[in-house]
């Protein structure tokens, strides 16, 4: 459809931008990854493994310039919402291929995973992402 091919060419233009914000560059990822645009998923997701925040065996990532974490004894430190749902982005643009992804990416994505899984709140729900 034009629409979609239109929107698809309007996305291929910002990606090849030198200075996306890893948010973008998140989302761009899962709708190359739906667009089966393959190159363009692997680019993204290779310069978001560089910026990726990798602490005690899990993977994730947040806003730039954002305040450190609190490192304090018997303190479990919850992400702003914004950097859950960044993150929910990427695993699901390394799930999202075809053919399955590589045994390499579904060990990369089960790390994002562990990061996600321990943002959760104790009703098993987590802050107000959508």
């Amino acid at each position: 459809h034009s629409v979609v091919r239109n929107g698809l060419f309007c996305l291929e233009t910002a990606a090849d931008e030198k200075e996306n914000h890893v948010y973008t560059k998140a989302l761009m990822a899962y709708a190359f990854a739906l667009a089966g645009k393959e190159e363009k998923r692997k680019a993204l997701l290779s310069s978001l493994e560089k910026e990726a925040v990798k602490k005690d065996g899990s993977v994730h990532w947040q806003r730039p310039g954002k305040e450190p974490e609190v490192d304090l004894p018997f303190y479990r430190y919850r992400a702003p919402s914004a950097e859950v749902e960044m993150t929910a982005y990427v695993l699901l643009a390394h799930l999202t291929t075809q053919p399955a992804p590589s045994q390499e990416e579904l060990s990369f994505a089960s790390l994002i995973a562990k990061w996600i899984s321990g943002q959760q709140n104790p009703n098993g729900g987590f802050s107000s992402t959508q």
